[in-house]
C-alpha cells in the first residue's frame, strides 16, 4: 500500500474532498445566514492570485450541457496567517458581488459601488479601501473589516463554538511545474532569485530575493511572500 509522509494510508486522506466540503459548507451556512438562501450556488476554487485574497466571476465555468456557474476563488496562500472568520469574511466579501452579478447592477469593472457596500453593511461586514474604520466604502479596491456584534460576528462566533475549520492550510513546497515560459526573467527556487509580492491586499510592491528569504514591505510592514 502507498504511504503518505505522515505514514498514514492514502486512501484515508482525502485532501481534496476534505478541502472542497468545508468551503462548500461554509457557503451553504453564509448563503442561509446571511443571504436568506437566496444565492445560487457557485464553483470555489484556489487560486494563487498575487495581492488578493480572492475574486468573484459571474459566468465563469460552463458544463457540457451549457449550464454555466460563477466563480469565487479563494487565496490559500493566505489560510496559514489568517483567522477562520478573516477567510470566511473574504469568501462573504465575494458572496455580495455574486448577489450583486444576479440581484442587483455591478459596478463596471472591478468597482465597488454603493450598492455592494450597502449589501456588506448589511451583512456585518464594513467596506474601508484602507481595511481600517474611516475608509473609502467604494472603489477599485476595497477591503473589509468585522463589524462588532453585526449578523456576520454573531455567525463566527457560532460556528467557532462548533470547531468549524478549514482544514488544510499552505505550507512551503517541493514545486513540479510544467509552465511553458516565465515572465518577468523569474527563476525557479533552485536559481539565484524569485519575485516577492506584498501580501497586503492593495499594495502592488514587489522584490527579488533568494528563494527562502523573509521579507518585510516597508509601506504596509506586511509580509511578502513568492509570487504565484
Amino acid at each position: 500500500m502507498t504511504m503518505s509522509h505522515t505514514n498514514a494510508p492514502t486512501s484515508i486522506i482525502r485532501p481534496t474532498k476534505e478541502t472542497y466540503d468545508r468551503l462548500q459548507q461554509a457557503y451553504d451556512v453564509l448563503n442561509k445566514s446571511l443571504f436568506g438562501g437566496e444565492l445560487p450556488n457557485c464553483l470555489i476554487t484556489l487560486q494563487r492570485r498575487k495581492n488578493t485574497y480572492g475574486y468573484f466571476c459571474g459566468e465563469r465555468f460552463t458544463r457540457e450541457d451549457g449550464i454555466s456557474t460563477d466563480e469565487i476563488a479563494l487565496n490559500p496562500a493566505h489560510f496559514k496567517d489568517r483567522s477562520l472568520p478573516d477567510i470566511l469574511a473574504t469568501l462573504a466579501h465575494d458572496m455580495c458581488h455574486l448577489w450583486q452579478y444576479h440581484f442587483g447592477k455591478a459596478g463596471r469593472g472591478r468597482y465597488h459601488n454603493r450598492q455592494w457596500a450597502e449589501k456588506m453593511k448589511e451583512i456585518g461586514l464594513q467596506p474601508t479601501d484602507t481595511g481600517r474604520e474611516g475608509g473609502k466604502e467604494t472603489g477599485d479596491r476595497v477591503l473589509h473589516y468585522v463589524i462588532a456584534e453585526g449578523k456576520f460576528a454573531r455567525l463566527m462566533t457560532k460556528l467557532l463554538a462548533r470547531d468549524f475549520a478549514v482544514p488544510w492550510v499552505d505550507t512551503e513546497c517541493f514545486l513540479a511545474s510544467q509552465d511553458t515560459d516565465r515572465k518577468d526573467g523569474q527563476e525557479s527556487k533552485s536559481g539565484k532569485r524569485v519575485k516577492y509580492v506584498c501580501t497586503h491586499d492593495a499594495c502592488d510592491q514587489k522584490a527579488w530575493a533568494k528563494h527562502d528569504a523573509q521579507l518585510v514591505c516597508g509601506k504596509h510592514m506586511a509580509p511578502m511572500s513568492p509570487a504565484p
